[in-house]
């Protein structure tokens, strides 16, 4: 049954934020769904939101927006903190609910999510998987063309988590609210790493705090920074390569060059992207020593110089599994997974720093 889903977006601000520049063209661009609700901190933004994406309904209260009968998906896309008690209201409500990553701001947060959605829909926000290119990576190491995979070199750098910083993002420089450069930044890079070259079997890190004070733009206050923004990991995968992965935080727009590079025993392919918030923000380009199929033309474009392609992505998979019954696309039980890798590679990075004591 090929019924229109209707969306209610909890985080759409009309001036700023991710939920505008990738969820809202996302929606706009495909078929099969349709924005019907935002819902914002305030009544005025609320109706701003609504005005300016083309939301019948505006809501200054989430918990009012996840009980309207008029919303199908509640897709979340507020700060990490608050994850917890809006995805458990949105599946008591019985609704399929999109979130944003990390889930949570912990395994257990991320376990507790997992378990209470049952049989109800689900999808997180790693779509960095689902650009058309990395799907088409991914097919040609399966393939076998490029050979055994051998090793595999992944540098992701991200203009935020630098030495100057807005104060909205100042949850960013805190461990407590589960949102840093590791569980975002990282989080997305070794799952686009799993994604291509099978499930990460073994991690080791080192982490540094280079700028360990920060400087609040909007009014020149210093916040200190208690997680790191530099990670270096290494790893093997199920495939038999080994990796490493640099994650850097306050790269400037002008360079940043995502760059990850599979070697195989009879060739290599790269993806790149210079998108200023990393590979998952935009689009990737694809390129090999080994003959390959053009990657298939993205679902939807849009904003932010193409924030909008890979979460289109999640949203034509789940669009198709709430159309059919199926359970395809990439959920919460797949988000608990990312969860419980992120804290190895954390735990690693920790060890790292008290053998550095020691010496």
């Amino acid at each position: 049954m090929n019924k229109t889903i209707r969306v209610g977006i909890i985080g759409a601000n009309a001036k700023e934020g991710w939920a505008k520049g990738s969820h809202v063209p996302a929606i706009q661009n495909l078929g099969g769904l349709e924005l019907t609700a935002v819902a914002t901190r305030n009544e005025q933004s609320a109706r701003e939101a609504a005005e300016a994406f083309g939301a019948d309904r505006w809501f200054s209260d989430p918990f009012a927006m996840i009980g309207d009968d008029s919303v199908d998906v509640i897709t979340i896309s507020v700060n990490v903190p608050a994850h917890l008690d809006l995805v458990l209201a949105a599946l008591a409500a019985g609704k399929a609910v999109y979130c944003e990553a990390p889930l949570g701001r912990s395994v257990a947060e991320a376990e507790g999510m997992a378990s209470a959605a049952g049989s109800l829909h689900t999808a997180i926000g790693l779509q960095g998987r689902h650009n058309p290119a990395a799907r088409r990576a991914a097919e040609l190491v399966a393939s076998g063309k490029i050979g055994r995979p051998i090793t595999a070199t992944v540098v992701s750098p991200t203009i935020g988590f630098g030495p100057e910083m807005p104060v909205a993002h100042d949850l960013f420089n805190k461990c407590s609210s589960g949102a840093n450069l590791l569980t975002i930044t990282g989080g997305h890079t070794l799952d686009l790493v799993e994604a291509i070259l099978g499930a990460i079997t073994q991690v080791d890190a080192c982490a540094e705090i280079r700028w360990p004070i920060v400087k609040l733009t909007e009014t020149g206050e210093q916040s200190a920074r208690d997680t790191a923004d530099y990670v270096e990991v290494v790893g093997k995968t199920r495939s038999g390569a080994v990796f490493a992965a640099k994650f850097e935080g306050g790269v400037r727009p002008e360079t940043v060059r995502f760059n990850f590079e599979v070697t195989g025993s009879n060739g290599w392919l790269r993806l790149t992207s210079d998108h200023p918030y990393g590979f998952q923000a935009g689009d990737l380009t694809l390129r090999s020593n080994i003959a390959f199929d053009e990657p298939d033309a993205p679902a939807a474009s849009g904003a932010f110089i193409g924030a909008a392609i890979n979460v289109g992505e999640v949203y034509t998979h789940l669009v198709h599994d709430l159309q059919t019954g199926t359970y395809n696309t990439l959920g919460f039980e797949h988000a608990l997974h990312n969860a419980r890798l992120m804290e190895a590679v954390n735990r690693a990075a920790v060890l790292d720093q008290r053998q550095k004591l020691q010496c």
